[in-house]
């Protein structure tokens, strides 16, 4: 008998990537046969969104998990290479000054609790969201955040070694005074509907505000020779813009579907831009009297990244659908001038009770500051850091002795003046159920009286103390409480820290001149 040749059979056709991405995404969606999909989504409809056709979803990277998992353990083998060299290379004797940490120390204990935050919501996000495209991008998203937060960890715990104010950062974010501010903000976030967790997270904090927190802060550690931090900017900084795209990808998505999402959406914008930007009060203290080694100032940072990329860019594209920039946004502007001032003058007098040290700028600092805000910084500021130099030359360093009143909304101290009025202190009252509450800005008091149910139920760290709540009555009570040791708070000058960094660099400096005298002597 005599076979016949066996046919050759064809090769399989290769997919496009796009066809490839899809099969290996939303090809492995399926309609549920036991349960109904109200059933199997139950948190898609009572925030009043309408939601027509989910596969209109576009991701515009078209990552699959396994080119996303390759790409990131790519981007962290070259971190943790970085943090290595830096740690047996004895690296923090190269900073600029000891004080420099004190900005990671705060965005340890304020930033990365967050991180963990954002991780947690994005998966239930990944689990509750009905299409398969705005799932998959939620889920990505909760990878880069539980990364985000176990590379900050990873890159700034070489510094617990040397330094104070790093070692108790988890229980203090839960406790302690100035870190409700960025706990109070997540948490109202995460305690939202999953549509506007997506507004306030994806688009109000990542689209709007992400350049603003992460562009200055990289450039701050470079220029301050901080080799880990800027390497672990930078690696999540290609993560942030990817983010930013899906943010802007989510809000279109909302837009698109239906006509009456627009004003739901456009309220979530007005109240979530004003959260988030209160939350960046901290950031621009930071920029402006942390950094020993200067960047750009807040305002300069403010207008180039916000005005300018946002304002002048982002919100006239979304004008097309009929979204009109956020409620209280000049209200914003006019605070740029006086923003930074305000809320370090409040971390520097209640430091005593903080996780980080502040100092009194030198008088180079003064001259920058001056140079940086020409039309307030003298008239209002200047004269106040004067005078505290007199009372540090009489041994008077100023604390405040007291605790201050906090806004209800924001829980930052009431330290802010009212609007292109830097020498009236707002303070706004509203009344709900017979009971008075404050809040700091126009902004605020209108977030409070449009969901006071939900506000009135702010855990506020001032009330706790006076409530019992928080170790005892005394400050040595409430300080061992949050966890703080011996050299984490107060002044800088003269901590812990301080001395050490002089007796470091005093040796590093014989050690070089021993060797130079050595080769000399060589030669």
């Amino acid at each position: 008998m005599t076979l016949a040749p066996e046919k050759k059979s064809k090769k399989p056709k290769k997919l496009s990537m796009k066809a490839r991405y899809e099969a290996l995404t939303r090809g492995l969606d399926w309609e549920p046969s036991y349960v109904t999909k109200d059933e199997m989504f139950p948190h898609l409809e009572y925030e009043g969104i309408k939601i027509h056709d989910w596969a209109a979803w576009e991701d515009p990277f078209r990552l699959t998990i396994d080119s996303y998992c390759k790409y990131q353990a790519e981007k962290d083998k070259r971190l943790y290479a970085v943090i290595d060299g830096f740690a047996q290379g004895q690296g923090h004797l190269g900073l600029t000054d000891a004080s420099y940490l004190n900005a990671m120390k705060l965005f340890i204990q304020g930033v990365t609790p967050l991180e963990y935050g954002a991780h947690r919501h994005f998966a239930y996000l990944a689990r509750h969201f009905a299409g398969p495209g705005p799932r998959f991008a939620a889920l990505c998203q909760s990878i880069d955040e539980i990364r985000h937060m176990q590379t900050e960890i990873h890159t700034l715990s070489n510094y617990n070694k040397h330094y104070s104010g790093f070692h108790n950062w988890p229980e203090q974010f839960d406790r302690v005074w100035y870190l409700s501010v960025p706990k109070s903000f997540f948490e109202d976030a995460i305690s939202c509907g999953p549509f506007e967790f997506l507004i306030a997270i994806g688009f109000s904090f990542e689209y709007l505000l992400t350049n603003l927190l992460f562009v200055p802060f990289m450039s701050g550690a470079s220029f301050n020779g901080d080799l880990p931090t800027m390497t672990f900017g930078f690696s999540a900084q290609s993560d942030e813009s990817r983010h930013m795209t899906l943010g802007l990808e989510a809000i279109k998505f909302l837009l698109e579907q239906d006509e009456a999402n627009v004003e739901i959406v456009q309220g979530w914008i007005d109240k979530w831009f004003w959260r988030s930007y209160r939350v960046t009060a901290l950031i621009a203290q930071m920029l402006d009297y942390m950094l020993p080694r200067k960047v750009m100032s807040w305002k300069e940072s403010f207008e180039l990244y916000f005005e300018e990329q946002m304002l002048g860019g982002l919100f006239q594209d979304l004008a097309f659908y009929g979204i009109k920039p956020p409620r209280h946004v000049e209200d914003a502007i006019k605070e740029k001038e006086v923003l930074s001032h305000q809320v370090y003058w409040t971390l520097y007098q209640f430091s005593f009770a903080a996780g980080f040290t502040t100092s009194a700028p030198t008088d180079e600092h003064l001259d920058w500051l001056s140079q940086a805000y020409p039309d307030t910084f003298d008239k209002y500021y200047r004269p106040l850091w004067e005078k505290e130099k007199k009372n540090i030359e009489n041994g008077g360093r100023h604390f405040a002795r007291g605790l201050p009143q906090l806004c209800q909304v924001c829980q930052v101290p009431m330290l802010f003046t009212e609007p292109g009025e830097p020498n009236v202190l707002a303070q706004h009252e509203s009344e709900f159920e017979g009971e008075i509450y404050h809040t700091c800005s126009n902004g605020c008091q209108w977030i409070f009286e449009r969901e006071p149910e939900k506000y009135r139920q702010a855990w506020l760290p001032v009330h706790q103390i006076y409530q019992g709540n928080c170790g005892g009555p005394t400050v040595p009570e409430v300080l061992d409480w949050y966890g703080l040791q011996d050299g984490d708070a107060g002044e800088y000058l003269g901590s812990r820290d301080h001395k050490n960094w002089v007796a470091w660099q005093g040796e590093a400096a014989a050690e070089t001149s021993t060797v130079s005298d050595e080769t000399k002597a060589g030669a």
